[in-house]
């Protein structure tokens, strides 16, 4: 076919950094869907059975030799994306090759396009095209792996949670990562977190999921093992006095609700977790402790009590944090269910933090619990134990 040769040269000289084979041309096709995409000075060809994928790496020229040695032979569509353009070759069951060639809006008329048109340009960890099954069941993905048109304010939360892990496992080598996740749930980020070490980082990880339902954990249990994730599994279980299967490098909870999560953040520090990624939930415990009449207005407005008690609670887990170890961010986190809980706080093992630095995060807590005259019950497992 030399219409085909003179297209795939033709997206070839473009310097794609993504290409995306699909429609088979037979349903015994041993991968019903391939991607490639451009490292430093190759590329990296991934061809996906239903629960595997199988990476190859060629030169240009390779390249261009698989692509003419498959297409229309095993599929009949081509997709591509470079910096200013994007391609489709299309070929019929007769053998007609279609290609067609679209540039890419300029970056100051991206900015006057509709929000959709813009969230399909951002460079996500979790690529739109690529083949995640729970974003799939989540009602996130098509079967295709393009985003649902609803779903792009979720698509754009799950990924801030990876691109929050990510920034803080970058530089980690660890030859695998040992994960708790208190409180798991239905589990939709666990699942995500799975595939984005296992599929992204390409690193090992055991993660267990715990959680006091039962048939929430037999549906997460099933749901592993339909996705393949021998190294996932879900534990019923409470947050406090767990005893952890491993050595915990990380700790994750979601929306533990009230002070299930300062149990979860206790439990944490005696594992002397390198991570913990925390969205509290529900923060009642100090609501219903503080008065103060120095600073009464605080506590006076209802709406305003609330959430002056669940910010002061963070802050001071925040500070507990530090005072033990580790290097804490309170950062924005808008979750799930788009609720006004969109804090997540991340603290990092910091072995540089010297004794004196310790001591002024406890004593601003000790400050804080003398004007509201509270005794917050993270400080009462950490300090009066």
């Amino acid at each position: 076919m030399s219409d085909l040769h003179t297209s795939l040269t033709a997206i070839m000289d473009a310097a794609p950094e993504k290409i995306v084979l699909s429609k088979p041309s037979s349903k015994d096709a041993a991968y019903r869907k391939v991607t490639v995409e451009k490292k430093q000075d190759y590329y990296q060809i991934a061809r996906y059975t239903e629960k595997q994928v199988f990476h190859e790496n060629v030169t240009a020229t390779g390249l261009i030799s698989y692509l003419e040695q498959v297409m229309g032979q095993s599929y009949l569509q081509l997709n591509a994306w470079a910096k200013s353009s994007e391609h489709q070759l299309l070929i019929s069951k007769k053998g007609t090759v279609t290609y067609k060639k679209k540039l890419i809006i300029p970056e100051k008329s991206k900015q006057e396009a509709s929000p959709a048109s813009h969230n399909r340009k951002k460079n996500y960890l979790l690529e739109e095209g690529t083949d995640i099954p729970p974003l799939v069941d989540m009602g996130v993905f098509t079967k295709e792996g393009k985003v649902v048109r609803s779903m792009y304010d979720k698509f754009r939360q799950i990924n801030r949670f990876i691109e929050l892990i990510d920034d803080a496992v970058s530089n980690v080598d660890k030859p695998c990562w040992h994960i708790i996740d208190f409180g798991c749930g239905k589990s939709y980020l666990t699942f995500i977190l799975y595939y984005y070490f296992t599929e992204i980082k390409k690193q090992s990880v055991e993660i267990v999921g715990l959680d006091l339902k039962a048939d929430v954990i037999e549906k997460c249990n099933a749901a592993a093992k339909k996705y393949g994730y021998d190294s996932l599994h879900f534990e019923i279980g409470d947050i406090n006095g767990y005893d952890a299967p491993f050595t915990v490098d990380m700790v994750i909870t979601l929306h533990a609700c009230d002070t299930a999560t300062d149990y979860a953040l206790y439990n944490a520090i005696q594992w002397n977790a390198d991570m913990i990624f925390s969205v509290p939930c529900c923060q009642h415990e100090l609501n219903k402790e503080m008065y103060t009449d120095e600073y009464a207005l605080f506590c006076r407005y209802g709406i305003i009590r609330e959430r002056f008690a669940a910010l002061t609670t963070d802050a001071i887990r925040g500070n507990l944090l530090t005072a033990f170890g580790y290097k804490t961010q309170l950062l924005e986190f808008v979750d799930l269910s788009h609720t006004p809980k969109n804090i997540l706080i991340r603290a990092v093992k910091n072995p540089s933090m010297s004794k004196k630095q310790k001591q002024v995060q406890l004593d601003e807590v000790t400050a804080v619990m003398d004007m509201l005259h509270i005794t917050p019950t993270l400080y009462r497992l950490l300090v009066e134990k």
